[in-house]
């Protein structure tokens, strides 16, 4: 890491769409697969911390009162409760878990017992760990705006090609060309249907993590166009990567992306109200206002008097929490809940249970204190600012935090775990680094920082910071 973040930071988001891409399997492991952007975040956490002062650098991620600081509680206590709970409350409750066996991936209902999945959530949630620490500490040490923006660019052009690479192989019969980048352990659903279409998977092993990876790039760069100086790479970046979105027919994708856009509509009211907001922000909210009540009209003609659209519609939408796996999926959320209240609220630990939500999958793993760690890691995350950015860097810090609410929104949809992925934390581990990072250089705005002392000869010093 010679250049600092610069290169891990861009190989590493290039690697980020390959979610299907397998480093190496386990199968002694209950078939887990460490996947290339896990073996990417181990790497980036490793160069951190063989670097100059790295252990000491890490831990100043971990000062109180920061997000680091409530992820250290957070992980102390999925690490007890993992270890200690599913044995604690063994055969108390019972939850729904994955069963692999003749090479069958099923869930299937059974009393709460120590399983291997136990060990491998552990371990999703220590790489989660290890990502966010590892950007907070690079970015706080060298808070490179240019960086995030260009590694966002280079993670949103590959996702784009491999997802249209993914279409365009399958339709000409030649799906196997990508079986070099979809080695991991998971099932493949390469010939998905809906509504007639391919479904769109691209680098991933399905259209709804696709669509979720997509929709935290879309979150990106909406907000970066809204707020940020004019960008032509912006623009196409948010063009290209609404239309492979909405072509992964990801109805989870399509729910969240809708909530997306009212909650920013709802922030930028309230902004309007308080004088805050800006006129190219009030203006492009107007015209997307406008463009979602003109498709809901012609949408709505569409589903009444065509009957392709309405046969699309009802699968992809409509008829979903009705179906089969909506069914399943609901009860799975019941389930959760009840192995929450039958732990005494402290959880099953990580591994234990399966939801399709992923408050209710917090609150049934790790209890109502890891739930509400978690919740203030989020939180004191959504508080940090700049300090005297200007237009593009205070932009692209507000963008990281719309990518992660994207994300967040989605994940509360139909995540069955607490891990929100690499992918999240490392966007998170960029905006810790980056308000800290700039805090560090602004020490006349941040009262933290000692104020410059006048030495014997008369020169200006400044006191350390630490």
């Amino acid at each position: 890491m010679k250049q600092g973040p610069l290169r891990g930071m861009h190989w590493f988001f290039i690697m980020s769409p390959f979610g299907a891409a397998a480093a190496f399997n386990m199968p002694a492991v209950g078939g887990a697969t460490i996947g290339i952007i896990d073996l990417g975040a181990l790497v980036l956490f490793a160069l951190v911390f063989s670097g100059p002062n790295g252990p000491g650098r890490i831990a100043g991620s971990m000062r109180p009162g920061q997000p680091g600081f409530y992820l250290l509680l957070l992980t102390f206590y999925c690490i007890v409760a993992t270890m200690v709970f599913p044995r604690l409350f063994a055969g108390q409750t019972e939850v729904f878990g994955i069963s692999r066996d003749d090479n069958k991936t099923e869930i299937i209902s059974v009393f709460l017992r120590p399983t291997t999945g136990n060990i491998t959530q552990l371990f999703r949630l220590m790489l989660d760990v290890l990502a966010f620490f590892a950007a907070a500490t690079l970015f706080r040490a060298k808070p490179d705006f240019k960086v995030v923006l260009s590694s966002m660019i280079a993670a949103t052009i590959v996702n784009i090609v491999l997802g249209w690479a993914d279409v365009l192989t399958f339709a000409v019969g030649l799906p196997e060309i990508l079986d070099p980048i979809r080695t991991a352990n998971y099932s493949m659903l390469i010939d998905h249907r809906m509504g007639g279409l391919k479904r769109m998977i691209g680098g991933f092993p399905e259209a709804s993590s696709f669509g979720f990876y997509t929709l935290g790039l879309f979150g990106f760069w909406l907000r970066y166009w809204i707020s940020g100086p004019p960008s032509r790479a912006a623009l196409w970046c948010l063009i290209g990567t609404a239309i492979v979105m909405i072509r992964s027919t990801s109805s989870s994708t399509y729910v969240a992306v809708v909530a997306l856009l009212l909650v920013m509509g709802i922030f930028a009211f309230i902004d309007s109200l308080q004088g805050r907001v800006r006129k190219q922000a009030m203006i492009v909210t107007l015209i997307v206002l406008l463009a979602v009540w003109l498709f809901m009209m012609f949408g709505f003609a569409a589903y009444q008097f065509v009957q392709p659209v309405t046969d699309f519609l009802d699968t992809v939408l409509f008829d979903k929490a009705d179906s089969q796996s909506g069914v399943e999926r609901m009860s799975w959320n019941v389930q959760a809940y009840q192995n929450f209240l039958d732990t005494w609220m402290m959880g099953a630990g990580l591994g234990s249970i399966r939801a399709s939500n992923w408050f209710l999958a917090c609150l049934g793993s790790i209890g109502l204190i890891g739930t509400a760690l978690y919740l203030l890691f989020l939180w004191t995350l959504s508080r940090l600012k700049l300090r005297n950015g200007d237009l593009q860097n205070t932009a692209i810090l507000d963008s990281l935090k719309c990518a992660c609410l994207a994300l967040l929104i989605s994940a509360t949809l139909t995540t069955p775990t607490p891990d929100l992925g690499i992918f999240f934390f490392v966007l998170a581990g960029m905006i810790a680094g980056l308000a800290r990072g700039t805090a560090k250089e602004s020490p006349v705005t941040n009262p933290s920082i000692p104020p410059r002392t006048v030495a014997g000869n008369g020169t200006i010093q400044r006191q350390k910071f630490l």
